[in-house]
């Protein structure tokens, strides 16, 4: 039996496995990646590791084995089909008897396009007969403070989420709630709807901006036309800003709050909070 993580050396999985590491004995951790160079150091540090592509079935066939637990990280290819990349997963995974598939999906009350891959994987799922847990991830803080420097440049905050609030928290606190689940018991056909515990406004992330790095950070609220003009102008692709644009949308009509509390009682402490990310980002 082994603990099997897909997209293990993104930002996600990468973290899922470090902390796996710290509960697990590493020979019952499989990492799937799809360059097994970017994985050399889990390697070495005794992580099976598996080298399969959401994009080639063939690839999966005879990965898991009966009685595995595995964690599925949903793709980000957003033009290659992204339910029909996770059903490669799925098929094998019950063809193979694992005893859990847990995956990374999107808050239930979002209605933006963003989330109609992740519903549809749900479904796909559901259907498959596996045990299932659904992580249903809200926003990362990372989203906001690893791309740090146009703010700081521009010295704005630019938006399109109005006065909407959003409920982010660490990339590290959804992988503890992952190695939660997948270390655990009594987690199967259960769905979580993770959020950190404290919701946040843009006008609240310029001001401890501006606090934290002594300058004045403005709020700059615009369309959400204008914002995916901002994004496309950066260089973001189209199809990509086009999403990140209808996030804002969502944002501003309360869809990415999220007050369930699992997030913390799944890890069994408090989220991270969002100075603490900004305090990571202005110093990485």
């Amino acid at each position: 039996m082994s603990i099997v993580v897909t997209g293990a050396t993104g930002h996600l999985g990468r973290l899922v496995v470090e902390q796996l590491l710290e509960k697990v004995p590493a020979d019952q951790v499989t990492a799937v990646v799809r360059t097994p160079e970017k994985a050399a150091d889990l390697a070495e540090r005794g992580v099976r590791i598996a080298v399969a592509d959401y994009n080639a079935p063939e690839s999966y066939a005879g990965l898991f084995a009966a009685g595995d637990k595995v964690l599925l990280v949903s793709g980000n290819e957003f033009d290659k089909g992204r339910v029909q990349q996770h059903k490669v997963v799925i098929d094998a995974a019950k063809a193979a008897g694992v005893a859990l598939l847990a995956y990374t999906s999107a808050p239930g009350s979002l209605t933006a396009a963003l989330a109609d891959d992740h519903r549809g994987t749900e479904e796909v799922l559901l259907a498959s007969g596996l045990p299932y847990t659904l992580l249903r991830n809200g926003w990362y803080h990372e989203n906001y403070t690893e791309s740090l420097a146009p703010v700081l440049e521009h010295g704005a905050v630019v938006h399109a989420a109005g006065a909407g609030r959003l409920s982010s928290a660490s990339r590290a606190d959804y992988a503890a709630a992952a190695v939660a689940v997948l270390t655990g018991e009594g987690h199967e056909n259960r769905t979580y709807e993770l959020g950190g515990d404290e919701a946040w406004g843009f006008a609240e992330y310029a001001a401890e901006l501006s606090r934290q790095t002594g300058r004045e950070i403005a709020n700059r609220q615009v369309s959400v036309a204008e914002y995916q003009g901002v994004l496309t102008g950066a260089g973001v692709p189209e199809p990509v800003a086009a999403i990140i644009a209808a996030v804002d949308a969502s944002i501003e009509k309360g869809e990415l709050v999220v007050d369930s509390g699992d997030l913390s009682r799944l890890t069994g402490r408090p989220t991270t909070p969002l100075a603490d990310a900004i305090a990571a980002g202005l110093k990485g």
